[in-house]
């Protein structure tokens, strides 16, 4: 038995980033059409050629309350979240929906290196265009993205909304293979409890009560380790992990963004 764990351990540890990637990655590449695209009253933000670096409504309307920069889940793409835009517009923001390396048609590869990177990027093209205020908002595993780009950007930012968000990548991994040496395994972070330490800006942190991919114990954690006196938390009744936005009314969306914004 001993030489069977030791044999899974080896396999683990050669196969990392691939054993990893497979478990955290799920990139449809489909890049979105034109009749796609006007289908949902977006357009694409920072074209350069075939490539782009997200969404965004189209139109570009002013945006008083400024511009949240948005990074997404693991799964889909930026075009299925077209959800986020109505609700934030009504309130005054321009969404910017950012699209990861491989997903939505674009190139690159995927990873935490990679994504951060390229948020970095788009955030600081973000800046460029709109100017301030701008926001950070994550989703799952984009939440790993926006504090980890938080920690090393130089633009100002306002504030960050957290949606469905973990603690680090390594907690996670361990609650759902406790018998596995996981840390050996990972080639990726997402540690957003150190990247978030020294944030000195509020975050909100959104929790789906019933959420059975990312359990709401990890977001709860995270919360505990934020600076205090500029976090707060909501959570979800009866959402999931991807139901979620069929629970948040209005009063909810206004008041996760109005403690970031004050």
């Amino acid at each position: 038995m001993k030489q069977q764990w030791l044999l899974l351990i080896v396999i683990l540890v050669l196969g990392g980033c691939d054993v990893q990637n497979r478990f955290l990655y799920f990139p449809n590449n489909d890049r979105p059409t034109a009749a796609m695209l006007a289908s949902e009253n977006m357009a694409f933000w920072r074209a350069a050629g075939q490539d782009y670096r997200g969404l965004i409504s189209e139109g570009n309307e002013p945006a008083p309350s400024g511009t949240i920069v948005l990074f997404h889940g693991n799964g889909g793409t930026a075009f299925d979240r077209g959800f986020y835009l109505a609700p934030l517009a009504n309130l005054g923001y321009r969404v910017i929906l950012a699209e990861y390396p491989l997903y939505g048609g674009r190139p690159g590869k995927v990873g935490e290196k990679s994504f951060v990177a390229d948020g970095l990027e788009t955030l600081r093209l973000a800046h460029e265009d709109y100017k301030e205020p701008v926001y950070l908002l994550g989703e799952s595993l984009g939440c790993g993205v926006a504090a980890a780009v938080a920690r090393q950007t130089s633009v100002p930012l306002a504030g960050i909304i957290l949606i469905t968000p973990w603690d680090t990548l390594a907690s996670v991994a361990k609650s759902i293979f406790p018998f596995l040496p996981v840390k050996l395994v990972l080639t990726d972070r997402y540690d957003s409890i150190e990247n978030l330490r020294n944030f000195p800006r509020n975050i909100s942190v959104v929790g789906a009560e019933y959420d059975e991919i990312l359990p709401i114990r990890h977001a709860r954690q995270l919360y505990e380790h934020l600076p205090e006196g500029r976090k707060r938390m909501w959570v979800i009744p009866n959402a999931g992990h991807n139901d979620w936005p069929y629970y948040a009314d209005a009063s909810l969306w206004k008041e996760m963004t109005d403690f970031v914004k004050n």
